[in-house]
């Protein structure tokens, strides 16, 4: 019974001497460790959730401005979503070559599988591309992006088969919400098809804009699951590495159909009836490379931070500002059904932000002692 009353003492004591409660206060807590990583962690997406929105919105209306100035190749369009990757090869040099060595996990694969796996999302996205530019040649830019939207009901099916991912109650709303977005324009009226075109090329774009949203979707779930399973590593060197190796695949893919369909015999002569001249072909063409090239960057960012159906839910959120910007760029008619479908992608966007926000402080208060568990959650998260 004594020795209880000599620890209280002696602890009394310890706490009273000069200088031992500065140096418990120095001594920064996990917990608000935890937070600066997490703060971290938040610019860090927040950087490339500005990248997609940047990139898609800007990519997808010079798209419409080439069509509308008299483009008529879509393998062309389907070429410049992937072309424009040698711009990110001086990235390698900035690369420190510790950061890039150290702490990265071995490679397990063999080269030729992981070849196999990039060459397979090559393929997939220069399939999707081409949908994509039918799509785009055949309906109202602003009807298009609002259906492209769907691809999130996709991505979300391949991401629980493929990737285990989780469906909480905010998940699930939020991709409700944004598939019912997407599906009002089901309701629109033929004012919806674009003049000069008949209801038949109507009807082939709905189809390649919902088959673009199911290869855009599947590549994603494809993507997160060779970072998570095959690399196992989401460095900014196995990111550059995904984006440089399927960009090359596609590439190549789109020339060999450019070259076949014929279109490039054509190329010149479109280049010269361009409506606007020469020179703004060649921009046209180039700033929409470019634009893709930040759009992919941001994509493959959120996937190895979070997951490939978040990058898809930031893609879909991005949509309703391009029928906005159409709207003002093009005279899109911006009607009630497209107001609500705009408000409704917002809200889903919200509701799947607020789950992330509440997965990363769970771990905060679950692991607020260790510093192993600590360190875990950080690695989890950053």
């Amino acid at each position: 019974m004594g020795s209880s009353e000599d620890q209280e003492l002696h602890i009394t004591v310890s706490n009273s001497l000069p200088g031992t409660s500065s140096q418990s206060e120095a001594v920064p807590s996990p917990s608000d460790e935890l937070q600066k990583q997490g703060l971290n962690w938040w610019i860090k997406i927040s950087i490339c959730i500005l990248l997609i929105l940047l990139g898609q919105s800007t990519a997808v209306l010079l798209g419409r401005l080439y069509y509308n100035n008299g483009g008529k190749s879509k393998w062309m369009v389907t070429l410049v979503q992937f072309v424009g990757f040698p711009v990110l090869l001086p990235l390698y040099c900035i690369i420190p070559k510790e950061v890039s060595q150290e702490n990265t996990p071995k490679n397990l694969f063999p080269c030729s599988k992981v070849a196999s796996i990039y060459i397979f999302l090559g393929l997939i996205g220069a399939g999707a591309s081409m949908m994509y530019s039918i799509g785009l040649e055949y309906m109202p830019v602003s009807t298009f992006s609002l259906i492209c939207a769907s691809q999130l009901a996709f991505n979300a099916v391949f991401s629980f088969f493929l990737n285990s991912q989780k469906f909480t109650p905010f998940i699930t709303n939020s991709l409700v919400l944004l598939t019912i977005s997407s599906a009002l324009l089901v309701f629109q009226t033929d004012s919806s098809v674009p003049e000069g075109e008949s209801k038949e090329n109507y009807t082939i774009g709905i189809l390649c804009a919902i088959g673009n949203a199911a290869g855009y979707g599947l590549s994603l779930s494809v993507t997160e699951f060779t970072f998570q399973r095959i690399l196992k590593n989401g460095s900014f060197k196995a990111t550059l590495d995904m984006i440089i190796s399927l960009s090359l695949v596609a590439s190549c893919v789109s020339v060999v159909g450019l070259v076949a369909s014929g279109e490039v015999k054509t190329l010149k002569e479109e280049m010269d009836r361009y409506k606007v001249g020469k020179l703004s072909y060649m921009m046209t063409l180039i700033w929409t490379a470019l634009s893709w090239q930040v759009y992919t960057i941001g994509t493959l960012g959120v996937i190895v931070k979070v997951s490939s159906l978040f990058s898809n839910v930031v893609a879909t959120v991005g949509l309703p500002i391009v029928p906005i910007l159409a709207a003002i760029f093009f005279h899109d008619s911006l009607d009630g059904i497209k107001i609500v479908a705009i408000l409704l992608a917002v809200w889903g966007f919200v509701s799947y932000t607020y789950q992330e926000y509440l997965d990363l402080y769970t771990d905060e208060t679950t692991n607020p002692v260790t510093t192993n568990a600590f360190e875990e959650a950080c690695e989890n998260r950053c």
